[in-house]
């Protein structure tokens, strides 16, 4: 069954879903965060590309790193279908936050249908997204703001230091979003973070049934108790976050999961500055402008094609 990309732009809830989904996995208490079966599964890790190419990642240039990447997946692809057959696996979600984007030689970098088997593609109002990210970034709430509207925006992309991740191109938060929706090699199922946090048994279980891992009632509402942001903070606020708590510097992953809080963390002008930056495309996936009445939206969570 190969796997199912994770796809969202940075800060709109891709963890947290895979925290839902690791508690599937869960009996009478949460997973340990730092444990999940899906930890370091992600599209850019070195470990998975340098055991593919057996090559040393830090020798290449970006170029050359994402020449390479469309055939690292395809063989991850090949890899999973035949562990697949073997022994009934279920389908992999991985996680990715590049942009849907060709490869330097014009195959699409994540190798297209001959990889993963759809995208499951998570967003959030950017207006959240902008303070979400500055604290991720340790940056101001513009420093953010401006990030999100910067089309050359990438991770990963200083060529002075290794990063631990390939590098990833995402592009503005708009253009991230429309190079999934808009791609055509593989079928998209849409999830807003906001319809999450306010239905997530039915919103993960639909999910869920899209990457054929279909999800029962009871366990959906079970992995929900125990993936809430309550538990996940307390968590990390024990424990740290191995994935990127940096220690001592007084900043959590998880924050609040709230859905909203822009309301007060953000001057007008910022709120402004989002709005005129990605306007048609929030418009399409049905946030409203500040100045729109609430329940104009146009795009429920649900399956693009």
């Amino acid at each position: 069954m190969s796997f199912v990309w994770l796809a969202s732009y940075p800060k709109s809830g891709n963890t947290w879903f895979r925290m839902l989904a690791a508690n599937l996995l869960a009996e009478d208490q949460p997973i340990d965060i730092n444990l999940t079966p899906e930890r370091g599964g992600i599209a850019s890790a070195r470990g998975e590309f340098e055991a593919v190419t057996l090559l040393d990642s830090g020798l290449l240039t970006h170029e050359e790193a994402d020449s390479l990447r469309p055939r690292v997946y395809a063989a991850l692809n090949a890899g999973r279908a035949e562990e697949d057959e073997n022994d009934g696996a279920a389908t992999r979600l991985l996680k990715v936050h590049d942009a849907y984007l060709p490869a330097p030689g014009g195959e699409p970098l994540l190798g297209g249908p001959g990889a993963g088997k759809g995208a499951i593609v998570v967003v959030r109002d950017p207006r959240d997204v902008a303070p979400s990210l500055a604290n991720h970034r340790n940056s101001s709430v513009d420093d953010a703001i401006a990030f999100m509207a910067d089309r050359g925006a990438a991770f990963a992309s200083s060529r002075r230091a290794q990063a631990l991740q390939l590098r990833q191109r995402l592009l503005d938060w708009s253009g991230h979003i429309a190079s999934w929706l808009d791609q055509t090699d593989l079928p998209v199922h849409l999830v807003r973070y906001e319809d999450l946090g306010a239905r997530p048994a039915e919103v993960f279980r639909a999910a869920m049934a899209f990457a054929d891992r279909p999800v029962t009632q009871g366990d959906a509402e079970k992995a929900v108790d125990f993936a809430s942001f309550g538990r996940l903070r307390a968590q990390e606020t024990e424990y740290g976050f191995a994935e990127w708590r940096r220690p001592g510097d007084g900043r959590f992953f998880f924050r609040s999961g709230e859905s909203g809080g822009w309301r007060r963390e953000l001057t007008a002008d910022q709120v402004r500055r989002i709005e005129a930056a990605h306007g048609p495309m929030m418009a399409r996936l049905g946030y409203p402008l500040a100045a729109e009445p609430a329940g104009s939206g146009l795009q429920a969570s649900g399956e693009v094609r």
